[in-house]
């Protein structure tokens, strides 16, 4: 067996988990007490937040001793689901678990199997909680992406690291330590969280012929901590235009962007942060229901506006009447200019590493030289977002076309306006 990482190395420090509430959240475990080990104290905070659970675990961990037979394996198995039951109990979270019974090391064989089984528990949740998709160990792998790929589009996804704690370097940059983040296990619940692992003897004690625990002393140290980390798992795709259109579906203003005072406060600060009282061609991307955009037609000479939610659309015209409003999607639809000012609100975070890219160089590809560039986006990590707000500012400050000549930033959003060198 590889050396353990010593706890001691592991110094590095993350933001507070978000305090945010969620309605039922979907925990995946690929065997009996990865979700003890990684997330018992931030389990024990949704419980008492009201959050309902589904505890999915993949495997019953028969195999944790490889050299077992088969009915040494069936024995584990059964002890290991005891172990766990005494373990929910000791919590205090009355979850019953949803066995999978998915062979225990092999669960990349069955990746297919695992997701569709994790697609029919995911439905109607707003958290997804899984293993660390690049955890050293094949079916934490497994389980982590299959969660990923049955997470409903409107889920926040965030995952554990279990053996990253034991086996990978406190320097090593593949980790995702800017998605990081740590919830503070409160007295009890770090005590709760003790007695749980307590549960799962036969992890913490010798195998049938004398192996080595799973768990040893080195590694149970990295699970007493007083916090636990957490990755935000973002998607790895442009949100999906469904998405949206589902929004529009249910709501004539799903934003609230003429009622709620985030709105208002968000456009008005905009519209005051334009360094010209008038430009000659603005383009809007993303328009959505109009209201931002009948408050620009009066700054300008000639608005062009798209969206790519048909109800929107339609919206936007009625709003803007004398705007140029269009059924469209960036980056294709952006205009190849000369173009004076565009305004991205809420939008940028919405794409993808590569629609983010073209977005932001088709912008500065149209713009005229002096030409302004506003962004303004809301702080906190939306779910089907692949990025989050003050990640696409710091893409457009970097931009060396482009020189930041206004910036405002408070606990709900940021605001950029840029221009063209």
């Amino acid at each position: 067996m590889r050396p353990f990482v010593p706890e001691h190395e592991w110094t590095r420090t993350f933001p507070d988990w978000p305090g945010q509430e969620f309605r039922h959240a979907l925990i995946v475990a690929a065997h009996p007490d990865d979700e003890t080990l990684g997330a018992s104290g931030l389990l024990q905070h949704l419980r008492a937040a009201g959050t309902t659970m589904t505890l999915v675990v993949a495997t019953d961990g028969e195999a944790a001793f490889p050299d077992s037979n088969a009915a040494e394996r069936r024995d584990l198995g059964r002890a290991r689901r005891d172990e766990l039951a005494r373990s929910l109990a000791a919590q205090g979270l009355p979850v019953d678990p949803v066995w999978l019974g998915l062979p225990d090391s092999d669960l990349t064989a069955h990746s297919h199997e695992l997701v569709e089984a994790l697609r029919n528990h995911a439905r109607g949740t707003d958290l997804c909680l899984m293993p660390w998709p690049e955890d050293p160990h094949p079916d934490h792998q497994a389980a982590g992406r299959a969660a990923l790929a049955a997470a409903p589009d409107s889920a926040h996804c965030w995952s554990y690291p279990i053996w990253m704690w034991h086996w990978r370097s406190p320097g090593a940059t593949d980790i995702p330590w800017r998605r990081g983040h740590s919830y503070r296990l409160t007295t009890g619940e770090r005590s709760a969280k003790a007695a749980a692992i307590r549960e799962f003897t036969s992890q913490l004690h010798p195998g049938p012929r004398g192996e080595a625990p799973i768990l040893p002393q080195e590694a149970l140290a990295h699970f007493d901590r007083p916090v636990e980390t957490f990755f935000r798992q973002p998607p790895d795709r442009s949100a999906p235009i469904g998405r949206f259109a589902e929004l529009y579906a249910g709501a004539h203003d799903p934003w609230q962007v003429e009622s709620r005072w985030y709105e208002k406060r968000k456009r008005a600060l905009l519209l005051a942060s334009l360094p010209r009282e008038r430009y000659g061609t603005v383009v809007e991307p993303g328009c959505g229901t109009g209201t931002l955009t009948r408050e620009l037609a009066g700054r300008c000479d000639r608005l062009v506006a798209f969206d790519p939610v048909p109800d929107a659309v339609a919206l936007a015209r009625e709003a803007a009447p004398s705007a140029d409003v269009r059924h469209g999607l960036v980056p294709h639809a952006i205009p190849s200019g000369p173009v004076d000012l565009f305004v991205y609100s809420e939008l940028l975070y919405y794409l993808d590493e590569t629609d983010l890219e073209k977005t932001i160089e088709a912008s500065v590809a149209a713009l005229r030289p002096g030409g302004d560039l506003a962004a303004v986006h809301w702080l906190p990590w939306a779910p089907e977002a692949p990025h989050d707000g003050a990640a696409v500012h710091e893409r457009l400050a970097a931009h060396p076309a482009l020189e930041t000549i206004v910036t405002h930033v408070d606990e709900q959003f940021r605001l950029d306006v840029l221009r063209r060198r």
